[in-house]
């Protein structure tokens, strides 16, 4: 394996180690696009005062994210790489403490997403999010991760359960309670909340807190060819779009504006005020165009979306889940979706720009679709165009154990996204007519 796969993914396991939740992922993002010279400007300002040659973004709910560049002479028109933040979790309730036999404590938690309820057994766990803390003129949101091992969801022993072999059933309410202490301990998990908020118990007003396995990623293989993590669904592609995107961002003089978005929710089906659904894009996009005198609705029939987020590689021991003639391999390349359903944006249109793009980029791409009897998850592109109308296609990276808690996929895909993002965003399409579109 070449040594710049390596690097790559090493990286991206680094991004993944410290962004547990949505709120984690979108601090550390927010940090490196500050590395990189981008400046932040609040929804809570009538204007962004956006220049040519300026670098910007905004976050909504401290857990989604919009960074866009402006390049010295531009078109009208947005380059835009979607993603998001979130991954199936377990959150833990309001008041989660519970004295189980007198014995042990254990915290009330509840799922989020559509998580392999069984790979989040027996592992180290902790907690991150954020907490709402009380402050001289009202509240303040911190984001927070408790960097140490401190709970786990234990197995039954299969002497005391023969049948957890046999296709268990887990009961959300019963087998996946994490156990976090002795019974003596009840009151701690509000006081470790507290003072990795820096904050006092009694000032300690709310938290949105999740678990997050501890494990560490790691590359393997005979070759080095895979790697497994937390979270490869979906950081692997916010973090490879968001470095294609910085590097294409960086010194350009004329063309589109590329933008990257990174949505919370999508896990849950992105109806929030931050999620894909919002008007998150919407009012970025329009704030954009108002201050550079652009019209928004004329500037979208050049403009293009790729929604990013994986796809179920074939897997090494049951292939009759995948479709046969089109069924991604890990580190093939870049993944476009498919769906008779609109489950995904893309369209033989879209499909086409984008390939062109790859093609002239030297960028290997294959095809993703469900087998016919077996339908599969959507994703943010087709809920985000009903809010934002332009070509979108879906795409992603090929991996497997999807919704586990420790995920597989494959080194030379985060690098293939990158340089297909950056290529994107430097790319410039010219709508000449319905169906008809020059690329430069």
């Amino acid at each position: 394996m070449e040594q710049k796969y390596i690097d790559f993914t090493g990286g991206l396991l680094e991004f993944i180690r410290k962004s547990p939740t949505s709120f984690n992922a979108t601090d550390t993002i927010t940090a490196i696009l500050r590395e990189n010279g981008f400046e932040q400007v609040p929804e809570s300002v009538v204007s962004w005062d956006v220049q040519k040659g300026g670098k910007y973004f905004v976050t909504r709910n401290q857990s989604s994210v919009i960074a866009f560049a402006v390049p010295w002479h531009f078109r009208d028109s947005f380059m835009i790489c979607a993603s998001h933040s979130d991954s199936p979790t377990y959150r833990l309730k309001a008041e989660s403490e519970d004295i189980a036999f007198g014995t042990y404590l254990r915290l009330d938690v509840e799922g989020y997403g559509g998580m392999i309820a069984s790979t989040w057994l027996d592992r180290p766990l902790s907690i991150a999010g954020r907490a709402v803390v009380r402050t001289d003129r009202g509240v303040e949101s911190r984001i927070i991760k408790v960097d140490r091992d401190l709970l786990l969801i234990p197995n039954v022993d299969i002497h005391q359960n023969r049948k957890l072999n046999d296709g268990y059933v887990y009961n959300a309410a019963v087998d996946m309670m994490p156990l976090f202490g002795e019974a003596d301990s009840k009151g701690a998990l509000r006081k470790i909340i507290a003072d990795e908020a820096g904050c006092s118990e009694e000032d300690l007003v709310s938290f949105d807190m999740f678990l997050y396995n501890r494990t560490p990623g790691t590359v393997w293989g005979a070759d080095r060819e895979f790697f497994s993590s937390p979270r490869i669904d979906n950081l692997m592609c916010a973090y490879s779009s968001l470095m294609g995107f910085i590097e294409a961002a960086d010194g350009m003089t004329g063309g589109s504006i590329p933008v990257f978005a990174c949505f919370d929710n999508e896990e849950t089906g992105n109806m929030t005020k931050q999620g894909a659904a919002s008007t998150f894009l919407r009012d970025s996009l329009s704030r954009i165009c108002e201050d550079l005198g652009a019209d928004l609705r004329s500037s979208l029939t050049s403009s293009f979306m790729l929604s990013c987020d994986n796809g179920h590689a074939v897997h090494p021991n049951h292939p009759e889940f995948s479709d046969k003639l089109n069924g991604p391999k890990i580190n093939g390349g870049v993944v476009i979706k498919f769906n008779a359903a609109q489950k995904y944006a893309s369209d033989a249109v879209s499909c086409g720009i984008f390939s062109e793009i790859c093609r002239r980029a030297g960028i290997p791409t294959q095809n993703q679709a469900n087998r016919s009897d077996l339908p599969g998850g959507g994703t943010l592109g087709a809920v985000a165009t009903t809010k934002v109308t332009l070509n979108t296609v879906d795409i992603g990276l090929a991996q497997v154990a999807m919704h586990s808690s420790y995920e597989t996929a494959g080194t030379k895909d985060a690098l293939y996204m990158k340089d297909a993002v950056k290529a994107f965003c430097r790319t410039l399409i010219i709508s000449q007519d319905d169906g008809k579109f020059e690329i430069r």
